[in-house]
């Protein structure tokens, strides 16, 4: 029952003790270093969701990523509807709906002011009440996890993960926005989201990212071995080999392994260099292609 005031992270070098008896205290034992990097994993995937400041910090995700998604849709809110996958992307969800309703309430007070003259009170009331299309598109069976599935069990999976809203869409009219809080491997998103979205027939189907690109093994404290599962990762590799850059991927491999007897200190992020001839706009198109089977009929 304690208010968000009253409960204080520990601090650097600090330690939470509690005694037999029952006795509580915090006590500096170690020496905090000049710097200081918190632990990514920590808010992501040890956070709670309703906690205060991870509740504001995944709403401004959403929120941050507006002007990228009204420029895309070309700024058609009347023919774009905007939803969700999966459950733990919610809550930039509803950061993103806030951005898009400031930005077309923003257009709304515009119309009004231009047309000032003309309108009769009831296309003033229809103005009014014009509102951002957000439907429940897709249903997650929350009992079922495709992140931490293994191999084929995990594709078995995501074939039968989710299901869809019928009739949330104008069919072969609509534009779906869908807001995905991390895309990783792309293996839900392929074997299963977008196809059972294209059943809704959108004119074009637009898959945002609350997080950046999942470009290195270590991300978020989750140490996959495994890199070339990476969506981001398979992405750059197929653009360096259709631009005839493989050289760039011998260079790297040769630096890595130079490298593997060094001490952890001492080890650079060589892998930095695949990504570099692209844009961050680059790789999500090919990450797109990548994602988008050939009988998909909705543009991706």
């Amino acid at each position: 029952n304690l208010k968000k005031d009253d409960v204080h992270e520990l601090q650097p070098g600090e330690a939470f003790i509690v005694k037999r008896n029952g006795t509580i205290t915090t006590q500096q034992i170690l020496e905090p270093k000049e710097k200081i990097t918190p632990c990514s994993f920590e808010r992501i995937y040890f956070s709670r969701g309703s906690d205060y400041d991870i509740y504001r910090e995944r709403k401004k995700l959403g929120e941050l990523l507006v002007p990228e998604i009204v420029e895309t849709i070309n700024n058609d809110f009347e023919n774009t509807v905007f939803s969700f996958i999966p459950n733990t992307a919610e809550v930039a969800y509803f950061g993103m709906l806030e951005g898009l309703e400031k930005h077309f309430n923003h257009n709304k007070a515009v119309e009004l002011l231009e047309k000032r003259d003309q309108l009769t009170p009831d296309e003033v009331e229809m103005i009014l009440a014009k509102r951002v299309r957000s439907e429940k598109v897709a249903i997650k069976d929350i009992k079922l996890r495709t992140f931490i599935a293994q191999g084929k069990s995990r594709n078995d999976l995501a074939a039968h993960v989710y299901d869809v809203t019928y009739g949330s869409l104008k069919r072969g009219k609509d534009t779906l926005v869908i807001i995905d809080d991390s895309i990783v491997r792309g293996t839900t998103l392929k074997q299963s989201i977008i196809k059972i979205l294209d059943r809704l027939d959108p004119k074009k189907i637009i898959i945002v990212s609350s997080s950046p690109q999942i470009r290195y093994p270590d991300c978020y404290g989750i140490d996959m071995s495994r890199m070339s599962e990476f969506i981001a990762f398979k992405a750059a590799i197929k653009l360096l080999e259709e631009r005839g850059m493989q050289y760039i991927i011998e260079s790297v491999y040769e630096k890595c392994v130079a490298q593997s007897r060094k001490k952890k200190e001492e080890i650079v992020n060589y892998v930095k260099e695949i990504y570099a001839p692209f844009s961050d706009e680059e790789i999500s198109d090919k990450i797109a292609e990548m994602l988008t089977d050939k009988d998909i009929k909705a543009e991706v």
